[in-house]
């Protein structure tokens, strides 16, 4: 009993959690970033397949709009791993984020001064992808950075607050883009969001005095990479997994050819990182008394982490086709006149607000209440099953469409409800968790990984777009009946399904970790 009246009193006497001062400087330029960015995104298909490619044949015109869509989301998701290094190893992460937003800006300009010049417009989309991409771990793990453990309770609500504050952004870039794009054509469609961009960039700038700068380490000969290759290099089954890794990646440049560049050079490094970090897995204890134990046990925290980070592949697979396949779904439905089908991407952020206060306010008190424990897992693992779900519905409106009938395109609103609450299950979640998992000295690794998993997911992307042309694949189709999207549809449903299924069975035995500073 005195030993409960004296926790009590203990608990009393702690200060309130305070929400750190500097926060908002951060959410408002994750807002403008967010607009700048889901603005020329959202619009982007559109564009290419209306006007910047309109040399290619018609019956090719559609895949290559979706390739030319996936390889650059691809990139944007890969410059993190050179954010990362550059943040950790030189800048730190205000200067990394700083100096690349400048970059971000001129990507914009060369989109709307390049609207008529293809190569002009993809060096713009490169510098896009390399700006958003190399700040996207970055401001991530820089909001976690603003919390240490007497407010780490906060460090949630936060990450939610960023992730509606990003939806607020993408809401009204959805809506008004297409809008600006049909009306004042691309160099307004695509200026605008650079604008936006330049405010962003002023925004960050104008907190600098405020915020909580953990330093760049410099050269770290105990970092996560040199650990993993102390432990490879001491031979052993660990070093033959690791060169199955690299025989895979040479199988894969030598397809170039068919593959295309991004994604066989993708597939490549995916394969010599995952074979790698197994093989280093199995013998990561040789590389103690090489490096400290916090340094190897680190390793073996991060590479936990990316089991779980590999699962959830799929589910971005799914949820980045919303604005390539699920777009050029729309084109086929019955619509108003003025309705725009890249305009129905502004559902996808409208329900995340909703479901963002919902969930915490709501759902989860009330799963609590009834005796369900709402983990971080549970919830990542639920929403990419959801995301299957999502993608049975807009099958099944897809064979509707291929059986002639006139679809409403007020139909597609269930598949993205399904989608979006997946989205909050999973994305919203993730950040924190990947945070929240990584020693001190491996965040910018962990969430450079956390990145890297929607790089991935796009890759599968384009490899079944490949897939499909084979002459094997095209008759296997043509005997179901269905129409190749339709098929395409239901397959990634069922990946999906099955990394939920796999998630879920990892999970059990995943030991959470609480690595917020002291």
């Amino acid at each position: 009993m005195t030993t409960q009246v004296t926790a009590d009193a203990a608990t009393a006497a702690r200060p309130a959690a305070k929400m750190p001062p500097q926060i908002p400087y951060i959410i408002g330029n994750e807002g403008c970033e967010r607009f700048s960015f889901y603005g020329m995104r959202n619009i982007l298909t559109v564009f290419l397949m209306t006007s910047l490619l309109m040399a290619v044949p018609e019956d090719l015109r559609k895949a290559e709009a979706k390739e030319v869509f996936h390889t650059f989301v691809i990139g944007v998701y890969f410059f993190p791993l050179l954010g990362g290094w550059l943040a950790d190893r030189f800048f730190g992460k205000y200067n990394t984020i700083f100096w690349l937003s400048l970059l971000y800006c001129c990507g914009h300009a060369c989109l709307a001064l390049f609207e008529n010049n293809i190569r002009g417009f993809y060096f713009g989309l490169f510098l896009i992808s390399l700006g958003s991409g190399g700040i996207k771990p970055l401001v991530t793990s820089f909001v976690g950075d603003q919390f240490d453990k007497s407010n780490k309770s906060l460090a949630q609500k936060v990450y939610d607050a960023f992730y509606w504050i990003i939806n607020f952004g993408s809401f009204f870039a959805s809506l008004l883009m297409p809008v600006l794009l049909k009306q004042f054509g691309a160099s307004v469609a695509f200026g605008v969001p650079g604008i936006l961009m330049g405010v962003a960039t002023l925004i960050l700038w104008s907190g600098r005095k405020q915020y909580v700068h953990q330093p760049p380490r410099g050269a770290n000969p105990h970092s996560f990479m040199w650990v993993v290759w102390t432990a490879l290099k001491s031979g052993g089954l660990g070093m033959g997994v690791a060169l199955l890794g690299v025989v895979g990646a040479a199988a894969s440049l030598s397809q170039m050819a068919s593959l295309g560049i991004v994604a066989s050079v993708c597939l490549a490094m995916v394969l010599v990182m995952g074979f790698g970090g197994a093989g280093a897995s199995l013998q990561l204890d040789r590389a103690r008394g090489v490096h400290p134990d916090e340094a190897v046990d680190g390793v073996r925290a991060v590479l936990r982490v990316l089991v779980l980070f590999a699962l959830v592949t799929p589910f971005w697979s799914l949820f980045d086709q919303k604005a390539s396949t699920w777009v050029l779904q729309a084109d086929q439905m019955t619509k108003p006149a003025w309705f725009q089908s890249s305009m129905m991407q502004a559902l996808n952020p409208a329900l995340v607000m909703i479901l963002i206060p919902f969930n915490n306010m709501v759902l989860y008190p009330l799963l609590q209440r009834l005796g369900l424990r709402v983990t971080a897992l549970r919830r990542m693992g639920a929403g990419i099953a959801l995301a299957g779900a999502a993608w049975i519905v807009a099958g099944v409106l897809q064979l509707w469409l291929d059986a002639g009938d006139a679809v409403s395109i007020v139909w597609q609103m269930l598949p993205y409800a399904l989608l979006t609450l997946g989205e909050v299950l999973v994305s919203a979640t993730g950040l924190e968790f990947a945070y929240s998992q990584a020693p001190l000295s491996m965040k910018g690794t962990i969430m450079s990984f956390w990145n890297l998993s929607v790089t991935v997911g796009n890759l599968w992307v384009l490899l079944s777009n490949v897939s499909v042309k084979s002459p094997g694949a095209l008759a296997a189709i043509k005997s179901t009946g269905y129409s190749e999207t339709a098929c395409l549809m239901f397959f990634f449903a069922a990946f999906a399904l099955v990394a939920a299924l796999l998630f879920a069975l990892v999970a059990r035995r995943y030991p959470m970790q609480d690595n917020y500073r002291g």
